[in-house]
């Protein structure tokens, strides 16, 4: 068992056979020097050199250093392999006394031999020698039993002299074996070679899609975390504000009982009626002396002075009136917890990306490679003018058409400077003044200039009186719905304007700056103006 162990330490890993003359690399492997020539000899055309064992790469053809020790130790294994009858099954065919572990076999003579017989061998040219082998007749050709010295390259099959000369092989073309072989060999470099490269890029993606599922992953568990975050904070307000609530009606109830007075002032109703009666009477008596010799007239005219005031809590004072809710603060809040769901309901419905169109940009536009940044600037693009481009603002559209569905993205700006944002038509005018968004009937947006938001569809601007606390705004489109509505993101979120129409095309997104930058999130599926 240790010496098939050591045989494996001992094995080329490119022709799999003992070291013959070993060499090493930078790298610590080591190969037969032909072998690693061969290889080296391959990857002159890309000037890319690398270990066939490790992959390590070199700048340069590597030197190869000859591995002494290895090759002292490979040559004695060859020598003393004692192994080789139990690895093999093969004996020395001249030793008929004990069974001796052949290490060659003479094609020639059919036979094997052991180190003792070897070196008393015949060593001229027709004795090949090979490795130790049971089928030696297969070396032979089964028609003429010679040796098989030619490769016919018609018929791709190995001949001897006679098939070459007399048999069905005759007028074919033909090659020695060792220059067949190393055709061969280059040929199945070559494939190897490929199959390498092809390996390294198949390595390249197995570590380019683990690195996408790993940002994919630690995306999830931010978004994971955010919506955690988000509910978390959505309990809370829904419990302030019943907290609020039951409050408020709490501070609202009357510490008397209001049938109690309802009760009271019946009771002096129904006394100033009496007094209100025997008055009619003493005015109708025809006697005057009846008249005058009733007591306590006086009071019966003036029943203000009475004191029953302080039994009923004073009459002309008014019941407490309830006081009403707070209803609209009840119900800003209330619209405000539906627009942190709602805002949660569209971003997962819809979460692809808003890439920009440059067929559509301003020449006074920079839009970056990845199709996600615009930015203003006064030197003039060298883009052809065609159909789709804006000509006279600073605006571009984006790839993305939207014909159904909700669908949403942010929008971060700056402080200075001033921007519109909004969706369009495809068929929007792309020159003059009916051009700019907002300013016609197939455009709708929202524009903000110093901290004054405003809405504009058909040339109609309306002011909104809310003046901008955020950097951050939110764009939501409902098609169906017919709604365009924009959210100002900040704590709690305000809804700040809602377009009602219903769309007869395709909507697209659309973004004018100037003197800034316009950078579309990828993670969000949003837009950040800077």
């Amino acid at each position: 068992m240790a010496s098939a162990i050591l045989r494996d330490e001992l094995l080329c890993s490119i022709c799999l056979s003992v070291f013959k003359d070993p060499v090493m690399l930078r790298c610590g492997h080591n190969f037969c020097r032909v072998c690693i020539g061969r290889v080296l000899e391959t990857q002159d055309a890309s000037g890319v050199y690398s270990c066939p064992e490790c992959r390590k790469r070199f700048q340069k053809r590597p030197v190869l250093m000859r591995n002494i020790n290895l090759h002292n130790v490979a040559e004695r294994f060859l020598v003393t392999e004692p192994e080789q009858a139990e690895i093999t099954g093969i004996c020395c065919t001249y030793c008929v006394d004990s069974a001796v572990p052949a290490v060659r076999s003479c094609l020639h003579c059919e036979a094997s031999l052991c180190d003792k017989h070897l070196r008393a061998h015949s060593k001229s040219p027709e004795h090949v020698l090979s490795e130790p082998s049971t089928s030696l007749e297969k070396r032979k050709c089964s028609v003429h039993k010679k040796m098989l010295e030619y490769y016919c390259t018609e018929d791709a099959a190995c001949i001897c002299v006679s098939c070459s000369l007399a048999g069905e092989h005759r007028g074919h073309r033909v090659e020695m074996l060792d220059e067949a072989s190393e055709k061969k060999k280059k040929q199945l470099r070559n494939v190897l070679q490929k199959l390498m490269t092809k390996r390294e890029e198949t390595e390249k993606r197995v570590r380019s899609v683990e690195e996408s599922r790993r940002k994919a992953q630690e995306k999830a568990a931010g978004e994971a975390e955010r919506v955690t975050a988000l509910f978390t904070d959505l309990r809370r307000r829904l419990d302030d504000l019943e907290k609020r609530v039951l409050s408020e009606i709490s501070r609202q109830e009357k510490e008397e009982s209001l049938s109690a007075l309802i009760q009271k002032l019946e009771i002096k109703k129904e006394e100033l009626s009496r007094k209100m009666r025997h008055i009619e009477e003493l005015c109708n008596m025809a006697d005057p002396l009846t008249v005058l010799q009733e007591p306590d007239t006086g009071d019966l005219c003036d029943p203000e002075e009475e004191g029953g005031d302080e039994d009923t809590g004073g009459h002309d004072r008014q019941p407490h009136d309830v006081d009403d809710l707070d209803v609209a603060v009840i119900s800003d809040t209330f619209c405000t917890l539906c627009d942190i769901i709602s805002g949660i309901r569209v971003y997962g419905e819809d979460r692809a990306d808003i890439l920009l169109d440059v067929r559509t940009a301003n020449n006074n536009l920079l839009i970056s490679d990845d199709l996600r940044t615009v930015t203003w600037t006064q030197e003039k693009q060298n883009r052809p003018e065609t159909a789709e481009r804006f000509q006279d603002y600073y605006q571009v559209m984006s790839s993305r058409r939207f014909s159904s569905g909700r669908h949403y993205w942010d929008v971060k700006s700056s402080r200075s400077g001033w921007w519109r944002v909004g969706m369009c038509y495809p068929s929007i005018d792309r020159r003059k003044r009916r051009s700019y968004i907002g300013n016609n009937n197939k455009s709708w947006c929202m524009s903000r200039f110093n901290n004054q938001y405003s809405v504009r569809h058909d040339r109609k601007v309306i002011k909104l009186p809310k003046r901008g606390s955020s950097d951050r705004v939110r764009i939501c489109l409902d098609y169906e719905a017919g709604q365009l509505s924009f959210y100002e993101l900040c704590d709690p979120i305000k809804h700040l304007h809602t377009f009602t129409t219903i769309f007869t095309e395709p909507l697209y997104a659309v973004l004018c700056v100037s003197e800034g930058t316009a950078k579309i999130l990828h993670n969000w599926g949003g837009a950040t103006i800077s």
